[in-house]
Parts: C-alpha cells; sequence; structure tokens
C-alpha cells in the first residue's frame, strides 16, 4: 500500500472509529464529528466500506467518461457496443455508492473529478489504473482506429485497478452489498478484460 493510499484509508478508519467503528455516520461531509447509529437498514459497515465507495465513484466516473468519448467518436461497432455496456453498468453503481455514502454520513467524491480529467494518479489516492488529465487529454483528440486502440489499452489498465480495489473490499469489507457489488465488478471486468485483449488482436 502506497503513502497517499494508506493516508485515506487512516482518515476513513478514524471517522468510522469515532462512530463506534462500524454502522456510524459523521454529522457533516467535511466534518470528523461523530453522530447517532445509522439506522439498521444502512446496514454493518467499516473503513474499508466507506474508502472502497469513495475511490470506486470516481474511478467509475472516468470509466464512463472515457464510454462516452468513444461513443462519439469511433465507428467501430463492437467497440462502441463495449463502450456502451461498460457506461450502462458503471453508471447505476455510482449512484448506489453515493446512495450508501450518504446513508453513512460520508463525504461524496468531488463531483468534477475525475469527469474533467483532474487529479489522475496524483488527485486520487493512487487508486490503480486511474488516467491522468494529461492521458485523458490526449486521448480526447483521438480519431478512427488509433482512438479505438488507445480505448481498448487504457480501458484494460482502468478495469484492472477496478477488479484489484474490489478484490480487496471483498477482503475486508463488512457492508453486505458493497460486498456483492465488488464481486460483480470482478466478474465482469474480468470477462471485459478478456474481450478487450481479443479485440486488440483483430
Amino acid at each position: 500500500m502506497n503513502g497517499k493510499l494508506a493516508a485515506v484509508l487512516t482518515a476513513v478508519a478514524i471517522g468510522t472509529a469515532a462512530c463506534g467503528g462500524g454502522g456510524g455516520t459523521a454529522r457533516d461531509a467535511h466534518s470528523p464529528s461523530s453522530a447517532p447509529a445509522a439506522t439498521q437498514a444502512a446496514g454493518k459497515y467499516n473503513a474499508q466500506d466507506v474508502m472502497f465507495a469513495q475511490m470506486m465513484i470516481p474511478h467509475h466516473r472516468q470509466a464512463v467518461e472515457m464510454s462516452d468519448i468513444v461513443l462519439k467518436g469511433s465507428t467501430d461497432p463492437e467497440i462502441r457496443k463495449l463502450a456502451e455496456q461498460i457506461r450502462k453498468a458503471q453508471g447505476p453503481e455510482i449512484e448506489t455508492m453515493t446512495g450508501w455514502l450518504r446513508e453513512w454520513g460520508a463525504p461524496l467524491p468531488d463531483d468534477r473529478a475525475p469527469a474533467t480529467g483532474h487529479g489522475g494518479h496524483e488527485g486520487h489516492g493512487g487508486m490503480a489504473g486511474m488516467m491522468t488529465a494529461a492521458q485523458m487529454a490526449e486521448f480526447r483528440r483521438l480519431k478512427g482506429r488509433e482512438l479505438d486502440r488507445r480505448f481498448l489499452t487504457m480501458m484494460i489498465e482502468h478495469h484492472e485497478g477496478a477488479v484489484t480495489m474490489a478484490k480487496d473490499e471483498q477482503a475486508k469489507g463488512s457492508h453486505p452489498a458493497a460486498k456483492t457489488m465488488a464481486g460483480e465488478i470482478v466478474r465482469t471486468q474480468q470477462q471485459e478484460i478478456t474481450e478487450m485483449r481479443g479485440l486488440l488482436k483483430r
């Protein structure tokens, strides 16, 4: 674990510890103050669950942005189908994870990042597979087959990062729904990685 990721986990752990470990909420999105326990409907959760949602939301946003770029610029039917598949899967997951963070009283990720390409590796706690602002800017300028191939190579790396994060959630999380989502991310994104590697060989 790198220093930035350790710092994120420590900060989240402090926040949840102030609420009795799991099932607590923060009084304000930017305050470490404790608050009454969440309702039972929110389910038991821990620092790993909070970090999973806080990091996977911007990770998913970037995948959706990359898919939108390809849907606007690609004419390859297989590439377009894959991009639409990614967008349809990850958009609802963003909404679900946002709902969890609100239930838990945890801070929400900045909704401008990384959809506008800010931060990249430097601005998101070293999240695996995230593209930098420079990479995203270059990607937006591509056309035709070059756009398609760059999408595949970047999305493979992006998916591999998401799988790593999801496996951490499976191993260390407590919230049943979050762990279930993590399992689905591992399953679907590993399948898509195989598909994308096949498309690169055409």
